[in-house]
């Protein structure tokens, strides 16, 4: 007969969640305030919170499904099943790469990787300066122009590991889009 072996004690670590602070319990209270009347509104309040706070806290979660009579579970199941949806804060600049069809068939995925060495994040993550946040996106629309990259919302074509580069150093140095008009094309 052999000898049970010893067991070890288990141990849990319980990781606690940051409680709202004020200015973020007002933005996500205003934004239920808003559209909770509405039929289904939970993608319409996770955008809204979004929207103002640049993510969705995890501790708003409790706050959101109580007010949507919903289960901390569903709304957590829909912050985490679309890639839109946040739980943590951004970096200072948003950083998205297609890797829709066109953009994969013309060099996406190789620069993709490019921008995880160069920033030294993977996708979904943020530097630990909070300089840089690098994020897919499944098609910007500029199929024509691929690989499309969108940092901070301005749309750019044919987009290079050099000219990635010269992106993320403009950022860098407070020149990114100077002189040049908004995504929506109206001079700044």
């Amino acid at each position: 007969m052999i000898a049970p072996a010893a067991r070890e004690p288990l141990t849990f670590t319980i990781r606690t969640m940051e409680p709202l602070d004020p200015r973020q319990r007002e933005s996500v209270r205003r934004v239920l305030a808003q559209m909770k009347g509405r039929a289904g509104p939970l993608l319409e309040v996770l955008h809204g919170v979004q929207a103002s706070l640049g993510f969705i806290p995890p501790a708003a979660v409790a706050l959101i499904a109580e007010e949507l009579n919903l289960s901390r579970a569903e709304v957590h199941g829909v912050v985490t099943f679309y890639h839109h949806f946040r739980s943590t804060p951004p970096g200072r600049h948003t950083v998205q790469i297609c890797r829709a069809e066109s953009c994969q068939s013309m060099g996406a995925e190789q620069l993709v990787e490019h921008a995880k060495r160069r920033l030294g994040v993977d996708l979904h993550e943020t530097t630990a300066d909070r300089a840089f946040s690098l994020e897919p996106v499944y098609c910007l629309g500029n199929c024509a122009c691929s690989p499309a990259v969108m940092i901070d919302g301005e749309l750019h074509g044919r987009v290079s590991a050099e000219r990635f580069d010269e992106l993320i150093g403009e950022c860098q140095s407070g020149t990114a889009g100077a002189g040049r008009p908004p995504a929506g094309g109206r001079a700044r």
